[in-house]
């Protein structure tokens, strides 16, 4: 794997994806051969956003690698309370650090910070667009749990302004998978991401429900329905709390399948669900650390 940034989960091709899988494995096995490695490394923090698994897990992920984290703390705490441009900011924190984590909520805001930065840039997700590093450990998940190739993948909830359903799409075209896209037609996928999958030569199917296939499932990724996104109230009162699922719902799902959800959720997922064996979304955000211990120790290896 050789990239100067991580922007979006389009860049990675399955060799890539690989490459990190099979490193995040090596730590997971055995973390202590890792630490150490990038003593003295800075890792900067910009979120722009509110987040706990991927800000905590690449502040962890860095300090398991021997390294440290300058945050830039609350946006309302920062220069960019003045008025301060993210492409200053980004310069500015640049001369602090190793390599920068971004988060904001703007679509394409990692894509244009890049530029004006000599350090690695790791998208952390940039508004509704992509968030490659969650795809990476979702994609660990499922493969230490199903494998990667020839699965039938579930995924449920907002697809329209979902970044981790974005991105995960793109990357199982790397792989042989038949992807089932589950939404009220007011949270479909967006047309460019349509688009991308069928030049892609992705296996698409897309449905309103989730009863007549989940018995065919061998992975159910769900997502909450993102209120933060949406830019009416009402549109987000018609949909929120239609697309959930209980134990009980699960009982016509085959005795393997693979729940996941990337986090926070809010009614999507019944507590009672996290008892039975099909749960793995705290095992999934628990991957984060090794993963992006493996990502971290690929694009600094120059360093060494």
């Amino acid at each position: 794997m050789r990239h100067d940034h991580v922007i979006s989960a389009k860049q990675l091709t399955r060799g890539d994806i690989e490459s990190v899988l099979d490193r995040a494995s090596d730590i997971a096995a055995d973390p202590g051969t890792y630490a150490g490695r990038h003593q003295g490394t800075l890792l900067g923090l910009l979120f722009f956003e509110p987040s706990t698994r991927t800000k905590m897990s690449f502040s962890a992920a860095i300090k398991r690698l021997g390294g440290d984290v300058v945050d830039m703390g609350p946006v309302d705490a920062s220069s960019v309370k003045k008025g301060e441009s993210l492409a200053d900011t980004v310069r500015v924190i640049e001369g602090y650090a190793d390599a920068l984590v971004l988060r904001h909520p703007s679509e394409g805001s990692a894509k244009m910070a890049a530029e004006y930065v000599d350090v690695p840039l790791i998208n952390a997700g940039d508004g509704a667009g992509q968030h490659p590093t969650q795809t990476l450990l979702d994609l660990y998940t499922i493969r230490e749990n199903a494998g990667l190739d020839g699965l039938r993948i579930g995924i449920m909830g907002d697809l329209k302004y979902g970044r981790t359903v974005h991105s995960l799409a793109h990357a199982l075209t790397n792989f042989e998978t038949t992807q089932h896209f589950v939404s009220p037609e007011t949270l479909a996928l967006p047309r460019n991401v349509r688009y991308d999958l069928h030049e892609e030569g992705a296996s698409v199917k897309e449905h309103t429900d989730l009863e007549h296939i989940l018995p065919d499932l061998d992975v159910l990724y769900v997502t909450r329905i993102q209120r933060e996104r949406f830019p009416d109230e009402s549109e987000y009162r018609a949909v929120a709390g239609q697309y959930q699922i209980d134990a009980e719902t699960l009982e016509a799902a085959a005795d393997d399948l693979v729940v996941m959800h990337p986090l926070p959720r809010v009614d999507e997922i019944a507590s009672d669900v996290d008892e039975t064996e099909h749960a793995r979304y705290f095992e999934q955000a628990h991957n984060g650390v090794p993963v992006r211990m493996a990502l971290l120790d690929h694009l600094l290896e120059g360093d060494r």
